[in-house]
């Protein structure tokens, strides 16, 4: 059975006897639109409307999360194909320079998170932020994305699963034989959705130290994509094994994560106005009385009380006899 079909037909038996076969790509002119593309464009544009609309929230501004994507976007790329190609290189192997390739496809998602949060380590670094703070705002951004991004995998008939006769199965029909597959893309699709309604209601009440969003994503979609990679049929395996390096590392990101966030629920007791964004508040309310203050014209404890003002009309005949 392929890896990809692009041309095939889908349907989802569970909802009727139905199908659908849309082009992976439309035409503007001469040029030629992929739908994949147009769906990664819209998630990222998505993703960045909302961390700039809750970046007072975490003591940052919309301007921070602008300029932190002029480095983030090609250090995410750049990433994500060295990930690719670093477990894929007997397909470069013969022709090193394709490595640069990228339109022909081949990037990693941990990559890009590797790159985005490298970009973010730089910036805040360069402009004296918060690194943690700001991270608990990045991977809200993240995870649209990747709610986002998996169907444009759907419309490429591609991340698919191992076939199965399970109720929700996909039906993918080329040239007369039909293939029921597990719906991979859309397994990981709604988890991360769900992931994403839960970390925002979540965040805007219960956030109690800068760094916990990030735990909370890190364990969240290391447990999905743990337990999703095992049915797919495209993986990333590690050298001359048949472990999926990308169920590796989200293992690995679900037990640190976790263990993280139970340590700090039990053992150590946060205080919330130790977050970034209350010490600016904090820090930002004290310069601003400080002028106020010294403004101020108290009393001189040496004047005697009542000097400078005229003296009784009885001292003045007194003094005038």
């Amino acid at each position: 059975m392929p890896q990809s079909m692009p041309n095939a037909s889908i349907s989802f038996p569970m909802l009727g006897d139905w199908s659908i076969n849309p082009a992976p790509y439309f035409k503007v002119g001469p040029l030629t639109i992929h739908w994949y593309g147009v769906i990664i464009a819209t998630g990222f544009l998505l993703a960045v409307l909302y961390c700039a609309h809750r970046a007072e929230e975490f003591g940052l501004t919309s301007d921070n999360v602008f300029d932190v994507i002029l480095l983030g976007v090609p250090l995410g790329i750049i990433c994500a194909r060295i990930y690719f190609c670093a477990f894929h290189w007997d397909l470069f192997r013969d022709d090193p320079i394709s490595v640069l390739y990228i339109w022909e496809g081949g990037l990693g998602m941990y990559g890009v998170i590797f790159g985005a949060v490298l970009a973010t380590v730089i910036y805040c670094r360069w402009k004296k932020l918060s690194i943690l703070a700001f991270l608990d705002m990045v991977v809200f951004g993240f995870i649209i994305g990747q709610t986002m991004g998996r169907w444009g995998n759907f419309m490429n008939r591609e991340a698919f699963g191992y076939e199965t006769d399970i109720f929700c199965k996909m039906g993918l029909t080329q040239n007369g034989v039909t293939y029921y597959v597990h719906p991979t893309f859309l397994y990981e699709s709604l988890w991360n959705l769900v992931g994403f309604t839960f970390m925002h209601f979540w965040s805007k009440k219960h956030r109690r130290y800068d760094g916990q969003v990030l735990l909370v994503y890190l364990a969240w979609y290391g447990c999905g994509r743990m337990l999703i990679e095992g049915l797919r049929t495209d993986s990333l395996y590690l050298w001359g094994t048949d472990i999926r390096v990308s169920q590796l590392v989200s293992f690995i990101l679900l037990l640190a994560s976790a263990a993280i966030l139970v340590y700090n629920g039990i053992k150590r007791r946060r205080d919330p106005m130790d977050l970034f964004v209350n010490r600016k508040r904090a820090a930002l309310a004290v310069e601003i009385a400080a002028p106020e203050d010294a403004g101020e014209d108290p009393a001189q404890p040496d004047e005697p009380a009542g000097a400078g003002e005229p003296a009784p009309e009885e001292d003045r005949e007194r003094d005038d006899g």
